[in-house]
């Protein structure tokens, strides 16, 4: 076994969108960086088998629903087929085109990539086995790590089964088949994002959700659009209910379900798909020689620049605690390196925006009118309804809904959220309003193109002032 040394100002461990993020950072800023990781190129979870395949399959899958529904102004592409290694094929394309940049881009910026398993010996090293049949070991001393290792999928104990028909998002993103039913355990982004895709392709759907409405969380009349059509594209929709056992049999997974409206029920399924969360990877080798905390739900404790109780170690991204979205990872990665480099950045997360990527979108940011309404925060809500847009019409996707969470005194945006076609790129102006302490006056006299989406938000503001132009509200009183 061959054993290296070297040394490096900063150490990530953990090669995903934060991991990534803060290796070239800080490799911008001049410090000698390694970057680690178990895959032969950097793009972690988000990249090779997360976000980025998801959101492929999700655009196919929507094409695919388009071209169904044209014939509905005239438009007929007739039977639309479907080439499965074709499909595959590109998802994977796009994978490894992505990835091959990054790779690219750690080069340019003479960051060194390790590809093996990271484990510290102390606050200041970290060794690293090679994945391949050499083991080699590298030892790495260190001034600063990072610890970005992401997150993996749950699977309660009464889920597990060893059976390859019992898949988690990693396996159903793989697209090695399409079968004829899939039963979705999981009514959050996750479930519904890949549930959405097997819809679309051809799988009879069914979803279960053991909260009282999918998206837990989230604002109802948000969702209550995003149901309507879900229920339109699935089978069946099990909300308050439990899948409580899975069994193997010849045929298929045996799925007892129980819930106030299916009673007990077993029905059998060609696939099933365990969508019930994710957990963080915190359970690092060699965690337990440093000072590094972890809190109650397996996340690293952090302050607010991602510093661990260890003063020479940080942790961001899904390791380090809710929510666990890429965006944020990207946003960590800064605070961290600023503060490793001497900066005083801290990370605040009331901004930061959550998107399903179904069809209609789902999109929020800031305040919800759910979470006002728990914590008694007073609020006005204005909602421009997509039935009075334009633009919505002209896209034959009227079914949406565009709402401000204001301050009843000053107007200001505390919360924007969004449903229906492209919703998750318009919640970017979202962020910025609630992050500039805009207005709703603020919205209201910025002028926005016509027709767009993206006006509804201006119609929306001036719904709150009882003179939106296409959608009738009287002022309040």
């Amino acid at each position: 076994m061959e054993t290296t040394t070297h040394t490096a100002q900063l150490v990530v461990v953990g090669g995903g969108p934060g991991g990534y993020t803060a290796a070239f950072l800080a490799a911008d800023r001049g410090l000698s960086v390694t970057l680690i990781d178990e895959a032969s190129r950097p793009g972690g979870v988000c990249l090779h088998r997360g976000c980025i395949p998801s959101k492929a399959l999700l655009h196919a899958a929507k094409v695919l629903t388009d071209a169904r529904q044209a014939s509905g102004f005239g438009v007929s592409f007739g039977k639309p087929s479907i080439d499965l290694d074709q499909l595959r094929g590109w998802k994977n394309d796009v994978v490894a085109k992505l990835t091959g940049g990054l790779a690219q881009l750690s080069k340019q910026r003479k960051v060194t990539y390790i590809q093996g398993r990271a484990a510290f010996d102390d606050a200041r090293t970290v060794t690293v086995t090679s994945n391949d049949a050499s083991e080699t070991l590298t030892t790495i001393t260190f001034e600063h790590a990072i610890i970005a290792t992401g997150s993996r999928p749950a699977r309660p104990s009464a889920l597990v089964l060893d059976d390859p028909r019992v898949l988690d998002s990693t396996d159903a993103l793989k697209l090695e088949r399409i079968p004829s039913s899939l039963l979705v355990i999981g009514g959050g982004y996750i479930g519904l994002e890949i549930g959405s895709v097997y819809a679309a392709l051809g799988t009879v759907v069914t979803i279960v959700e053991m909260a009282q409405n999918l998206l837990p969380g989230a604002d109802a009349d948000l969702v209550g659009v995003l149901a309507r059509r879900i229920n339109q594209v699935t089978d069946k929709v099990h909300v308050q209910t439990t899948v409580t056992s899975l069994a193997a049999l010849r045929d298929g997974i045996a799925s007892t379900l129980e819930g106030p409206g299916v009673g007990i029920l077993t029905e059998t399924y060609d696939n099933v798909l365990v969508a019930v969360g994710r957990i963080p990877n915190s359970d690092v080798p060699g965690l337990d020689k440093t000072r590094v905390k972890r809190d109650a739900h397996g996340f690293i404790v952090v302050d607010a620049q991602r510093r661990t109780a260890e003063s020479s170690i940080f942790a961001i991204g899904d390791v380090a605690g809710e929510p666990m979205l890429a965006h944020k990872a990207f946003a960590e990665a800064r605070v961290a390196v600023d503060a490793v480099t001497g900066g005083s950045a801290t990370f605040k997360s009331h901004a930061i925006p959550a998107i399903v990527f179904t069809d209609p979108e789902v999109a929020w940011c800031g305040l919800t009118e759910t979470e006002a309404a728990a914590t008694g925060r007073q609020v006005v809500v204005a909602k421009f309804p997509w039935g009075a847009s334009g633009r919505a019409f002209t896209l034959n996707r009227p079914d949406g809904v565009t709402k401000l969470v204001l301050d009843p005194e000053s107007g200001q945006v505390l919360g924007v959220g969004l449903v229906g076609t492209g919703a998750g790129e318009l919640i970017a102006e979202g962020v910025v309003a609630v992050e500039m302490g805009a207005t709703a006056s603020d919205l209201a006299l910025s002028v926005h193109p016509h027709p767009t989406l993206s006006e509804t938000l201006m119609e929306a503001a001036e719904v709150f002032f009882g003179e939106s132009t296409h959608f009738y509200r009287p002022k309040r009183g």
